[in-house]
């Protein structure tokens, strides 16, 4: 399929720039064909392949008084401003015609908008939110015109990934083709904007939806609050709060979760922030509904959740069994401010109050309670919950394994990382698998030992690689620097497998530091 009318118009532009340069004698164009294979397998092109060049050519001082100096100055600013295009480059700038039509099919993984959208989601589900712009511009490319459900699809996978430029990127593609947004896109929009602490964004996003006539509804005012929220901004928090009661729109459970967090994100904190949440936990207990969520299609909401669209500590959770009660959204944001501020005597006086409401915490409260222990030094009780909640009968939860090691390594006492290697050790009994964000964290701050043997990294490196999960690029430089500060021989096994990784990695992206060599 050929490039659309933009990129027509783009190379239309590219090439009478270069017949203009031709033509004033400084350059000539010139066809040189490149005899390295690895350009070309670069682009996907075995053999040899053609790129379009400028050879510049001695001028002398005579032909530079004849040429028009000024025209060719304004000629070679507008090729610089036309060769910072991406679609330029796809269009005009490298085009291989050694591909037959049987190879090119096998190559193209989509043909129409149908297969794109599936491409689509399945990249947003494996979490690799950084390709959709890629096949957004492959789609383009190919003439496959996106409608309204694919930019619905794109600009909920930016959010999921928190990508604000490529939201902002295809709401603006999306405008010039000719589609108003909805109120649903708007939200995401606007959820995006917090999950990236922009509220400065978020209230533009609310104005442009004015400008274009889309009435904003109780869930876009919810999304703007909780947007607000994320930045600790309390006062553009009050006012949407007043805006709404004005309006006649009560509030819901997500509105209190947004005011704990504008309070919990504000700094510096406020001397009576305990009070402040605890108080607001006792207000939402008469919370109502905003209004029925009808903003966004259905078809949205199924890979998509209200916890993920309010930005909320809970959001990773919602969709494991067993895990949340969902009626207890306040407390899950109030027990989670409590564990980040490390205030035990705040978080005791909290459970006391869950208790009275006749209501027994989840596994999400359990490890806010652990999380707040563990981190101001109360090893005993955060142990305590942990022991209690195995000998309960219930599922067994790895997030919960996943609380304990990381807070018993808190300050690197020798109780505490023997919890840590006792709890790896069951951990493993249990046939469990490190996903790469949790082995990552947990080899961080295993790598922050700076005395001892390092036998609990060594563990969670050796978990990991058994079960063929390779940890991030940063906790494994971190745990290569506590390696070579213990003096390892050169010889051992993981210092040689540690090296080589990272040698690997360099290699694929050359802006990393280079490893001293061994």
């Amino acid at each position: 399929m050929g490039p659309s009318s933009s990129l027509r118009s783009y190379a239309a532009a590219f090439f009478f720039v270069m017949l203009f340069i031709a033509s004033t004698g400084p350059y000539h164009m010139k066809m040189v064909a490149a005899q390295g294979r690895k350009t070309c397998e670069q682009h996907g092109v075995p053999g040899k392949c053609t790129v379009l060049t400028l050879v510049p050519e001695s001028v002398s001082a005579s032909s530079r008084k004849k040429s028009p100096k000024g025209l060719f100055v304004v000629a070679m600013k507008l090729l610089q401003t036309l060769g910072t295009s991406r679609l330029l480059h796809r269009a005009a700038g490298r085009r291989f015609f050694s591909a037959s039509t049987e190879e090119y099919a096998k190559r193209n993984y989509a043909d129409n908008e149908a297969e794109y959208n599936t491409v689509i989601s399945s990249i947003t589900a494996q979490r690799r939110h950084y390709l959709l712009r890629d096949v957004y511009d492959d789609m383009v490319l190919d003439g496959v015109k996106p409608e309204r459900d694919t930019f619905h699809s794109l600009i909920l996978g930016t959010m999921k990934g928190a990508r604000l430029q490529d939201a902002l990127f295809f709401r603006d593609e999306m405008k010039s083709m000719g589609l108003v947004p909805d109120v649903g896109l708007y939200n995401f929009l606007i959820s995006t904007c917090g999950k990236c602490k922009n509220s400065d964004q978020a209230i533009r996003v609310l104005e442009e939806m004015k400008k274009f006539g889309v009435k904003p509804s109780g869930q876009t005012y919810v999304c703007l609050l909780n947007a607000c929220a994320a930045e600790g901004r309390l006062d553009r928090v009050y006012a949407i709060v007043r805006d709404m009661t004005a309006a006649a729109v009560g509030l819901n459970k997500f509105c209190y979760a947004g005011l704990i967090s504008a309070h919990k994100n504000q700094r510096p904190l406020a001397d009576d922030v305990a009070s402040k949440i605890i108080e607001l936990v006792e207000q939402s207990k008469s919370w109502s509904e905003v209004e029925a969520p009808g903003d966004i299609h259905p078809r949205f909401m199924t890979i998509s959740s209200d916890e993920e669209l309010y930005n909320m500590p809970t959001a990773e959770y919602i969709h494991r069994r067993g895990m949340l009660n969902l009626q207890l959204t306040v407390y899950h944001v109030a027990f989670h401010a409590f564990a980040d501020m490390k205030n035990v005597e705040a978080i005791d006086m909290l459970l006391t109050i869950l208790e009275k409401d006749g209501k027994t915490p989840d596994v999400y409260i359990l490890m806010q309670l652990m999380r707040c222990y563990l981190h101001s030094g109360d090893l005993d009780r955060g142990l305590k919950i942990f022991d209690d909640y195995m000998k309960s009968g219930r599922a067994c939860v790895i997030e919960l394994f996943v609380v304990l090691i990381e807070g018993s390594m808190v300050g690197y006492t020798t109780r505490g990382m023997q919890i840590a290697q006792d709890t790896l050790l069951a951990f493993n009994n249990r046939n469990f698998t490190m996903s790469v964000k949790m082995g990552s964290d947990l080899l961080l701050a295993a790598a922050g030992e700076k005395t001892g043997v390092y036998t609990v990294a060594n563990m969670i490196w050796d978990m990991m690689i058994g079960k063929e999960v390779t940890p991030s690029f940063r906790a494994v430089e971190a745990y290569y620097k506590g390696l070579l500060a213990r003096d390892v021989p050169k010889e051992d096994p993981r210092l040689m497998q540690v090296a080589k990784i990272l040698n690997d990695a360099t290699k694929r992206f050359p802006r990393i530091t280079p490893r001293p060599a061994e």
